[in-house]
């Protein structure tokens, strides 16, 4: 249990049954009446983002969340398997908690994984990560109709926007967050 005025980014809150990571908070007291604490919560598993408000003191149950590195070995159907680094133990994620973080999944490629009481929550991918261009059509001289850019497939399967000038076999540069071309490797 901790106190609303114990409240900081990235602590996460056990509310109702489920689990909300503070992402914002702004304690206010008014002229008049009690000080009471504004959050903004995003809900761990679903991403869905609410504001909350909490009188201030109020008691709140906190979750303890264990992020570990871990390096991905291999896909087994539909799940992840990755390694801790630190204990050699081998964990299965399952396929939903991954999410878009399986485009850029290479094997031996360290990520984070956040679990509660042996759960997986979610994956935190590096901000970038180095892909192969497996294939993308040849980009003419002079076309211009598509804005500068070709889709591209990348080792992992997933599709990029790529300038013209990038060719089969490049290696690319791109943000997990948001599947953009950074630039060439």
């Amino acid at each position: 249990m901790a106190s609303t005025n114990d409240l900081k980014n990235g602590l996460v809150l056990n509310l109702d049954g489920e689990l909300w990571a503070v992402v914002e908070f702004q304690h206010v007291k008014p002229g008049k009446g009690g000080a009471f604490v504004r959050t903004t919560l995003k809900n761990v598993l679903s991403g869905k983002v609410v504001d909350k408000t909490f009188n201030a003191g109020t008691k709140v149950e906190t979750a303890t969340v264990d992020k570990r590195t871990m390096q991905y070995l291999y896909a087994d159907g539909e799940d992840f398997v990755f390694m801790d680094l630190e204990t050699f133990d081998q964990i299965t994620v399952p396929g939903g908690t991954v999410g878009e973080a399986a485009n850029y999944l290479l094997p031996e490629a360290e990520a984070t994984v956040a679990q509660h009481e042996g759960v997986p929550l979610y994956i935190e991918l590096p901000t970038s990560v180095v892909l192969e261009v497996t294939y993308t059509e040849p980009g003419l001289q002079g076309d211009r109709s598509t804005g500068g850019n070709k889709p591209a497939t990348v080792e992992t399967g997933a599709t990029v926007q790529v300038p013209l000038f990038i060719t089969t076999g490049e290696k690319i540069k791109v943000d997990t967050r948001d599947g953009r071309y950074l630039g060439r490797a």
